[in-house]
């Protein structure tokens, strides 16, 4: 998936409807790429994220006939997904991600 530049079925990954606050990483290398905190329901089928942590790279895409932007991992260059801009605010940017090229680091809970 990060390596052809595949796409997983829709409503089909591990990490759509993960509720849990946390960082997403990728998948190859664990270079940091979403935090929980900007993740929401699109309905589109994959986990989508208005906001990047900044360790992604984005690129035109003109396959299957139309021009999308393509997500890459900077660290890595592991295909991660499709941006658009049908997001919510305060973005408007919709990062629409394959939960295979996703990785989850579950926030940790201080004990007192």
């Amino acid at each position: 998936m990060l390596r052809e530049k595949g796409t997983e079925l829709p409503f089909t990954g591990k990490f759509l409807l993960n509720k849990e606050k946390g960082i997403y990483v990728c998948a190859a290398c664990g270079a940091e790429l979403f935090s929980s905190d900007t993740k929401f329901e699109s309905h589109c089928g994959w986990p989508s994220f208005y906001e990047a942590k900044g360790n992604i790279t984005l690129k035109k895409d003109t396959s299957h006939g139309m021009t999308r932007t393509e997500v890459l991992c900077k660290k890595c260059g592991g295909h991660l997904g499709h941006l658009f801009d049908d997001g919510p605010k305060p973005t408007g940017k919709r990062f629409c991600i394959n939960s295979l090229s996703l990785d989850f680091k579950k926030k940790k809970t201080s004990v007192q």
